[in-house]
């Protein structure tokens, strides 16, 4: 019999700004982290800063950057190497939160059970 799997509990507030879904995170999962708004310790995100400052709920509510590939806080090595080491897509995250609102992203992640799209998916 195969083995059942149970949805997270989908939670808009843990929508991170970079559109990371902090709920499917093993960090978060095994209480070692927060998650992104309510750590304390990321004041080193240049995104979450950003989306703070504007107060946006996350990079989906910028309208200076359509495509947040073209926002230098969003799109700039760091991201593209930490993107790259654990196939995280947060371009894909980003406009699938405008696709989807807030509350339908969170319950869409919860139940793929991931933090991230993978970057060969297409938005």
């Amino acid at each position: 019999m195969p083995k059942q799997v149970a949805t997270l509990d989908p939670k808009v507030e843990l929508v991170a700004y970079c559109g990371l879904y902090c709920g499917a995170c093993g960090s978060y999962l095994r209480g070692r982290c927060p998650g992104c708004r309510e750590n304390a310790k990321a004041t080193w995100c240049k995104v979450r800063t950003c989306c703070q400052e504007h107060a946006y709920a996350s990079c989906a509510d910028c309208v200076d950057h359509p495509d947040p590939a073209g926002c230098g806080r969003f799109d700039n090595v760091i991201s593209r190497v930490i993107g790259f080491v654990l196939n995280s897509n947060r371009r894909a995250c980003v406009l699938k939160i405008r696709e989807l609102g807030p509350q339908g992203y969170a319950a869409f992640m919860a139940a793929l059970r991931r933090q991230s799209l993978p970057r060969r998916a297409r938005a």
